[in-house]
């Protein structure tokens, strides 16, 4: 699992005058997770190949041994083997072994939000805690659906957020209902708990007003199909899951990199020169953070990709952009980023969901812009990025979210509009939630970069 890094307190980051190279991807944080629980839930053993190694599995991975799941980790060493690492996890045939547990969640919401349903519809006495940030996050939407089955949740906090005491419940779920427009997890949720509920009649899940981040619900009824469950949907926002299904282990799956961590590099590429190549996720990816590269061929990047690849490369001053990024928020920030070499003011819409993650990354993205010269509106559910004339020098706050400190470290670029700046990253060892070796593997691409 994650290797124990020695982070500083800060880093700083000289301009880097071009980038160039191959990145090989670290697994996918949302198909990590969601493979450790289906596997967890599903009958026989499930080999994972790639599985992300960060904070956030880690906390998964505590979770379900708490609950009475054994895995193992493996690395496979030889003349015959490839040196991947492997996890093999012990399915629960759809019960966990123990009824009872105390489990820190960390500030994972991929780790949180489906357990709280599985954990309630199967039953027992469980509390569910994290760090500060996490009771700070809402999951009240996910509760009201649960309880509205029967489910027996209390909040021993602040209502609407962790921590949860969830006891056994009388469950009679037929029909749940679940808004979409805070977070799309709390949808994610309820369908991989479904098939707990659809022992012997169908369950219908429907999403009350807009859904926002589909692609992340595509993801999760993709790796359902691969252990077994079929869901049928529309787009009416209706779900159906059919009775008598059970997860079944798919034998072996893989982890295909993450696309939301390609999101940094291939912008690197598309700023300061390239041809910067990653590895491990291209066009048949089943994460919607793929579409990032569509973002970059609008705003004038070269893009060429192939099933497990992209390469991106410069071609001149990036174009502003006016977009609706609703389905790739976590890649949206680093649009934002892009926004600071291009040739005008660029608009990112409909990204209200940015204000519930690790931080509220509408503020925190808006302050730190600033401090680089650019002239920032922020609205309820939107950003105008106007580039500074000049980047500045300047000490980023990283407010213990991962994504703030890689998006940031793209300021150090020189691209074909501007010069990058001289950038401190503080607390560094955020980036360990997803990606501990981020700023590795980017001074590896950087050429004339001194760290």
């Amino acid at each position: 699992m994650p290797k124990q890094k020695h982070y500083p307190h800060h880093l700083d980051l000289q301009p880097v005058l071009r980038v160039a190279g191959t990145v090989r991807l670290p697994g996918s944080k949302s198909i990590s997770n969601r493979t450790l629980l289906l596997a967890a839930l599903a009958e026989g053993t499930t080999e994972i190949i790639d599985l992300l190694a960060s904070d956030d599995t880690m906390v998964m991975l505590g979770a379900l041994a708490q609950l009475g799941i054994k895995w193992e980790h493996k690395i496979v060493l030889g003349p015959q083997s490839d040196g991947r690492e492997r996890h093999f996890v012990q399915g629960g045939a759809g019960k966990f072994p123990q009824a009872q547990a105390d489990i820190f969640m960390g500030n994972a919401g991929t780790a949180i939000r489906p357990l709280t349903a599985a954990l309630a519809i199967l039953g027992g006495d469980y509390k569910l805690h994290g760090v500060s940030r996490m009771h700070e996050r809402p999951i009240g939407d996910l509760v009201d659906a649960l309880t509205a089955v029967g489910a027996q949740i209390d909040y021993t906090g602040t209502p609407g957020y962790p921590p949860l005491h969830i006891r056994r419940g009388h469950i009679h779920a037929q029909k749940m209902q679940v808004r979409g427009n805070v977070s799309s997890q709390f949808l994610t949720a309820l369908l991989m708990a479904a098939p707990l509920m659809a022992r012997s009649r169908d369950v219908v899940i429907e999403v009350i007003g807009e859904l926002i981040s589909r692609p992340y619900i595509d993801i999760t009824l993709k790796l359902m199909r691969r252990f077994g469950v079929e869901v049928e949907s529309g787009t009416d926002g209706v779900f159906t899951i059919r009775a008598g299904q059970r997860y079944l282990s798919p034998g072996v799956i893989h982890v295909e990199g993450d696309a939301s961590s390609a999101s940094y590099f291939l912008a690197a590429g598309a700023i300061a020169g390239g041809p910067l190549r990653i590895e491990g996720v291209g066009g048949d990816s089943i994460q919607g953070d793929i579409h990032f590269v569509d973002a970059l061929k609008a705003m004038g990047a070269a893009i060429t990709m192939g099933p497990n690849w992209i390469e991106a490369q410069s071609s001149g001053v990036l174009k502003a952009i006016d977009a609706d990024f609703n389905h790739i928020p976590d890649a949206a920030m680093t649009v934002a980023m892009c926004a600071l070499y291009a040739d005008g003011p660029s608009t990112l819409r409909n990204i209200g969901s940015w204000r519930v993650k690790e931080t509220d990354r509408l503020s925190a993205m808006a302050t730190e812009l600033r401090k680089l010269g650019a002239t920032v509106d922020e609205g309820p559910d939107w950003l105008r990025i106007a580039p500074p004339a000049v980047m500045l020098p300047a000490t980023i706050a990283t407010y213990d979210d991962h994504r703030m400190a890689m998006c940031f470290s793209l300021a150090s670029l020189d691209g074909a509009a501007r010069r990058g700046a001289k950038i401190r990253i503080e607390d560094p060892k955020c980036v360990a939630k997803t990606f501990p070796d981020y700023f590795d593997v980017f001074k590896t691409i950087a050429h004339n970069n001194l760290f």
